[in-house]
């Protein structure tokens, strides 16, 4: 969850006081508080069909960086997709071994699957190896232009909301002439979604100019950087419940800021409740 102000700027320093849940309207007993760089298991997505396999190996250092700011308890795992996606370094917490995962080379065929890259990645998480205080977040680095998946975007959203993960879409778009100028390739339909429907962020990188020279250099660190700060400004919270009755059904969890004098803060969770049987 993040805790805004007015101005919609998140709100750090808050502590585990600071805060009431209520599941299923009764209150809880908060048992872990912590942000969200704490433990993060990542997964780098990474697009290696066309030009894009050019841009993401110049980023080995800047994904490295990013590793640096989260917890020792964290891990990372990169997979390749193009028409299908492929496992190339499972979750680990050796971040050399992931960065050499940059270096892609082409994969057969010449369509791309996002969506279905997307949701092989969310089944990497799995259910029921999940710690309740882990970030889970995929980075996934694309044009955007899927050409070639059997399930659609709300496939892959629902599996990541069931497994708890968080979509962060970084976008390299691809140029077409369009009224005597290069426009932007509009994306593949959920495409956006996967990161405001998970509770990620969407972002675009590159511009016409940059698209017509083979040889631009593209800095990814301001988007890593955006990341770990968005993952920063974050709270999690975990707890137990008494007894585990009606595991099936879907639960709703409501919190709120316990003092007067944070009347005028935002509390927003992230994902409205959960499902014991996704635990």
């Amino acid at each position: 969850m993040v805790v805004t102000n007015g101005r919609g700027e998140r709100v750090s320093g808050l502590m585990k006081n600071d805060f009431t849940v209520r599941d299923e309207g009764r209150m809880i007993d908060i048992t872990y508080f912590g942000t969200g760089t704490d433990r993060v298991a990542l997964a780098f997505l990474l697009d290696a069909s066309g030009s894009t396999r050019d841009i993401i190996a110049q980023q080995r250092e800047t994904a490295l960086a990013l590793l640096s700011r989260f917890g020792q308890t964290s891990r990372v795992a990169v997979l390749h997709f193009s028409s299908q996606s492929e496992l190339v370094i499972p979750f680990t917490d050796d971040a050399a071994k992931a960065g050499s995962a940059f270096r892609l080379l082409p994969l057969p065929g010449q369509r791309t699957a996002i969506f279905d890259a997307a949701l092989a990645t969310a089944r990497e998480f799995k259910i029921n190896e999940h710690q309740p205080t882990e970030r889970r977040i995929v980075i996934l680095i694309s044009d955007g232009l899927d050409t070639a998946s059997t399930v659609t975007a709300a496939d892959a959203i629902r599996e990541a909301n069931a497994r708890n993960v968080s979509f962060y879409v970084i976008h390299l778009p691809l140029y077409t002439p369009r009224g005597g100028r290069l426009a932007a390739r509009p994306t593949s339909k959920g495409f956006r979604e996967l990161a405001a429907q998970t509770g990620g962020r969407f972002f675009t990188v590159g511009d016409a100019q940059s698209s017509l020279n083979p040889h631009a250099k593209y800095n990814l660190d301001p988007v890593f950087n955006a990341i770990a700060d968005d993952l920063n400004g974050q709270y999690v919270i975990g707890y137990y419940l008494s007894s585990p009755d009606d595991a099936r059904r879907s639960r709703r969890v409501d919190v709120a800021l316990t003092s007067p004098r944070h009347r005028k803060l935002r509390v927003r969770a992230l994902r409205e409740g959960y499902r014991l049987n996704d635990r």
